[in-house]
Formats: structure tokens, sequence, C-alpha cells
């Protein structure tokens, strides 16, 4: 099994990541987090928005892992757009994490066309260049973007210095956003799949669950080895120690027609979150 991506920038990046959206702050953030450094993830996500950095840096640094065998990405929020503010909350991010460098800082959402219709691009080109800058002062690895759809990918690319290592979108069993895959994939942009499991209600689709029982897997290691196998980066997330285990647990190989069938599944796990119209 694949053990690590490369990047763009010839960094490596374990191949899965362990997700902390939606694990809140203080010990349930701490305890996840642990217990993921302690059934062997080396690669944690987290984000400003998600509140829960301290926590995240706390049990890094109580894992006694060493930084180097680490890769943390963590993200900067909409409000913090521009790039005087961008530069501020990096350091905000920094701080909490108690860390001396990040592995990865993404942008998290674009600016969008519906919500700047004037200045969406020159926003994301603002926000853009201190990050490229925070990476030129080492205070940074890789840089990249999260929920960027054809036409912010696009835009951004026509004046970047630096091409983002990374493009961490929504994708799972019927919701692949295939457009956007071939364009970072025809830039050598890594695709992340943030929520690769979807919402609850694909794990009840028969057709996983019949995919699983073939394997003898969950249904998670189904989705997670669905990105995998695409060239896609999955972070799955969990607060379970069973399925947190699990997750990492993915050394078997889906045929071509298991993929064309999850391809194909109805969007039951789509967040309906759309990039072009967020107002967040």
């Amino acid at each position: 099994m694949i053990k690590n991506f490369v990047l763009n920038n010839s960094n490596e990046i374990p191949a899965i990541g362990f997700g902390t959206w939606q694990i809140d702050e203080g010990e349930n953030a701490y305890q996840a987090v642990k217990t993921a450094l302690e059934k062997g993830y080396t690669h944690i996500d987290t984000a400003a928005v998600y509140g829960n950095e301290v926590s995240v840096g706390k049990a890094i640094k109580d894992s006694g892992i060493a930084r180097e065998n680490l890769f943390v990405t963590t993200k900067l929020w909409n409000d913090m757009r521009g790039y005087e503010n961008a530069k501020k909350a990096f350091q905000i991010s920094l701080d909490k994490l108690g860390l001396e460098y990040i592995d990865l800082y993404l942008l998290h959402w674009p600016a969008n066309e519906t919500q700047f219709p004037e200045d969406w691009q020159k926003i994301n080109e603002e926000s853009w260049k201190a990050l490229e800058d925070l990476q030129k002062e080492g205070k940074v690895k890789a840089i990249g973007v999260s929920n960027f759809m054809v036409n912010h990918l696009e835009a951004l690319l026509e004046n970047a210095t630096v091409v983002p290592a990374v493009n961490q979108i929504e994708f799972h069993p019927g919701f692949t956003q295939p457009e956007v895959v071939e364009l970072c994939k025809n830039n050598n942009i890594l695709v992340q799949a943030w929520s690769p499991l979807g919402s609850g209600r694909i794990l009840q689709d028969e057709t996983l669950k019949l995919i699983a029982e073939k394997h003898n897997v969950s249904v998670g290691q189904v989705c997670i080895k669905f990105a995998i196998q695409q060239g896609v980066l999955p972070l799955p997330k969990s607060e379970n120690p069973t399925n947190i285990e699990n997750n990492l647990l993915v050394d078997f190989e889906l045929s071509q027609e298991e993929i064309e069938q999850l391809s194909n599944l109805d969007e039951t796990g789509f967040s309906g979150l759309n990039p072009g119209n967020i107002n967040f």
C-alpha cells in the first residue's frame, strides 16, 4: 500500500491524514489526536475555524514524536483573507499549535463570485501572495487551497508564482467532482478528500455495504481505499478508537468495476456546500 504521496515541491505527505473537523476543543480533540498518533497516524489536519488548534497542538507535543516525523496542516479562515490579515492569522494558528513551522497551510474557502462579484479574484490573489511569502520565509513547507473549483483555481493560477501543492475538496463515493480533480491532476496539484466517508447516510448504502462485506472490511475502509486508489488523499475523522485504528488499515484492492460502482452512487453523502455561492 502507498505510504506517502509526493507534493509538487518534492515534499512527502502521509497518504492518510487524520481529520479534526467537528471535534470540539478541549478533551475531545486532545484525546482524538492523541489516540490517532498512538495508532500510527503521522498526518494531522486542522483549521483555525475548527477552534481546536490548541488541543491538537498539545496532543502533538505530548506524543513525544519528533516534529520532523509529523505532517501538520492548518487553514486560513475566510474572515482573515487579504495579505496582512493572512499573515496575522497564520501566526495566531502557529502560536495556538505551539509549533515552529506548519507543513501545509491552506486557503480554506475561495472568495467567490457570488459574495464578491467585483473582486473575488483579487482577494484570492492577495491571500495567496501572503502564503507564498510565508513559504519563502520558511514558516510553512507547502501551501495550497481548499474548496477551489475550476474557475477559482484557473483564476489563481493565472498570476500565482507558486502552484498550489494541494486542493482539499469534498470527495467520496457518489460525489467525486471529476472536473476539478482533472484540472488538479493536470497541474500536479494533489487532491485531498475532506469528508471521505460522506455524511452518515452514505454508510447505509447497500452497494457500499456489499463491497465492504466482499473484502471483509468496514464501509469506512472502502471509502478511504476508494480515494487512495484514485490518487486522492483521504482525511477521515473519528473519535472512536476502533474506527481511528481501522481507518489506517486499508491493505486491500478495489476492482475497477467496484471503483465505477462507487463513483456512480447517488449523491446521498453530499454536504450541500457549493464553493461558488457560500456566504460565510
